[in-house]
């Protein structure tokens, strides 16, 4: 074997048991992976999408409480001299 090819195996190795577990996370198989690509690229999208949906909303409310704090800090420090 070259030199640097089991590393490489290893690598290889790792990174599909890594996207494997995220395939198997959302609910997929290798069989329904190769059956439907277009359906599985679909279904992903959705489920980034609805997990996009439901975090906008939580970082919405959170900006509401942070960024007036936030605006406040930065004001005094600038008007202290220290910014």
């Amino acid at each position: 074997m070259p030199p640097g090819a089991v590393s490489t195996l290893i690598k290889i190795a790792v990174a599909s048991l890594l996207v494997g577990m995220a395939l198997s996370f959302f609910g997929l198989d290798p069989l329904s992976v190769l059956e439907g690509l277009g359906e599985t690229a679909k279904k992903i999208y959705e489920v980034i999408l609805g997990f996009l949906r439901w975090a906008v909303e939580y970082v919405l409310i959170g900006a509401v409480v942070v960024v007036p704090i936030w605006l406040a800090l930065f004001a005094w420090r600038r008007f202290r001299g220290k910014g």
